[in-house]
């Protein structure tokens, strides 16, 4: 199946968090959308692994994507190195997308900013006909487009996602082991305080304020965008 759009993520729900508005919004247009996690999660304070795939697959069903695969790197431990190199040009070449999303370029959790740098640097590679992988061509996505996490990054562009904002909640919500939960035993951690989704939504409002929306979702660049038709900015 060729992707329009790929969207990678060093754990489950950082693209629900992210730019799970972008990704239905893309998909309510009729392209092909699909995502893959690097890792189970499986340091995650709250929950297990197994927990939180059971969670991606139901965020998923909202969110309407095409295809999510989950490469089992180690939370925490996977590196820019051959061994990940090679898994994720596969993969790029397995879909052949335009467009990829990946994490923020910097971010509290040490794994985003790699991850979002092993996409890039797989990117490239991936265009290379030298490296060779099993019956695969090669190909390089158009763009790179990292998507603004839990810091704060000044966006180069701001998806309108007004109309999605619900949804965007509800898929957040099914990864419903990680946020406040007043019954929970276990221990508490930045993400699951009482107030955490309303940082998130206020976030999302911040960014559309900025281009003149209701909500948004802040992505930043590697490269500069071309523009044809200066009309067709909002």
């Amino acid at each position: 199946m060729k992707l329009d759009i790929l969207a990678f993520a060093a754990h489950p729900d950082d693209i629900e968090l992210s730019c799970s508005g972008t990704i239905m919004k893309h998909v309510q247009l009729g392209y092909k959308v699909g995502i893959v996690d690097f890792t189970k999660g499986e340091l995650g304070t709250r929950g297990t692994a197994e927990i939180r795939l059971k969670e991606a697959a139901a965020a998923c069903e909202i969110m309407g994507i095409h295809v999510r695969e989950n490469l089992g790197f180690r939370d925490g431990f996977f590196e820019i190195d051959e061994n990940h190199l090679l898994h994720v040009i596969q993969v790029i070449r397995k879909y052949q997308p335009d467009i990829l999303l990946a994490n923020a370029a910097s971010d509290r959790h040490p794994d985003h900013k790699r991850a979002g740098d092993l996409v890039s640097r797989a990117n490239f590679l991936s265009g290379l006909r030298k490296i060779e992988t099993i019956d695969q061509s090669p190909w390089r996505a158009k763009v790179v487009y990292r998507y603004v996490q839990d810091n704060y990054v000044n966006p180069d562009f701001i998806v309108d996602i007004s109309g999605f904002e619900k949804q965007k909640l509800e898929t957040i919500k099914a990864f419903k082991s990680q946020f406040y939960d007043s019954n929970s035993t276990e221990p508490a951690t930045p993400i699951s305080k009482a107030d955490f989704l309303d940082f998130i939504m206020a976030r999302s409002k911040e960014f559309g304020r900025a281009i003149q929306a209701e909500y948004g979702e802040g992505f930043t660049i590697e490269r500069h965008i071309g523009v044809e038709n200066l009309m067709q900015l909002k």
